[in-house]
């Protein structure tokens, strides 16, 4: 539909400005991302730590296992460590560690911890068991350990008797290595 003649619209259309006349557009910042940098670290260190904690948990174990397994390399060896859990440190456990499963002939063994037990009850003395060189000699099933046990007795410091006893012990290698099993005096 058409103005009226006396109208005061104008028949030209309207007309823009051109955009590079507009002022600009208001910018607005972009939101800054956030700060991840502790987050980053906090993850790193953590990561550290857990290697870290797993690499000491793993060195604990393997040193563990060196220093309790039992040496059973030679049969003097071996033998050293018998008396010395059984005789020395009185430790039936660990003295198990160094014998034959099952077939052990170590009554004499035995009956003379039973004999030092008793005379320090009896007396009143600390009795000590020591050993001197361990001669290793060839036999049929494996080897033969022979030593000279001392058996000294002591009260207060002082030394009260001493006595030398030979021992052989029989010294048989199995898949651990080798085991005592046997023990016998003379």
């Amino acid at each position: 539909m058409q103005p009226s003649a006396g109208s005061q619209v104008s028949r030209v259309p309207a007309q823009r400005t051109p955009d590079e006349q507009l002022p600009p557009a208001p910018v607005t910042p972009a939101p800054q991302p956030p700060r991840r940098r502790f987050r980053t670290v906090l993850t790193v260190v953590a990561g550290v730590l857990a290697l870290l904690s797993i690499g000491a948990a793993i060195t604990g174990y393997v040193l563990y296992n060196r220093a309790a397994a039992p040496d059973r390399s030679a049969p003097d060896v071996v033998v050293d460590n018998y008396l010395r859990a059984f005789l020395v440190d009185r430790n039936d456990a660990r003295a198990d560690l160094f014998t034959c499963e099952g077939g052990a002939d170590l009554q004499a063994v035995r009956d003379l911890r039973v004999e030092t037990e008793q005379r320090e009850s009896k007396f009143g003395v600390t009795v000590r068991v020591s050993w001197g060189p361990l001669t290793r000699t060839p036999s049929g099933d494996g080897e033969s350990v022979g030593t000279t046990l001392t058996i000294a007795g002591s009260a207060d410091g002082v030394p009260r008797s001493s006595r030398r006893e030979d021992w052989t012990f029989s010294v048989v290698e199995d898949s651990d290595g080798w085991r005592v099993c046997g023990g016998t005096l003379g």
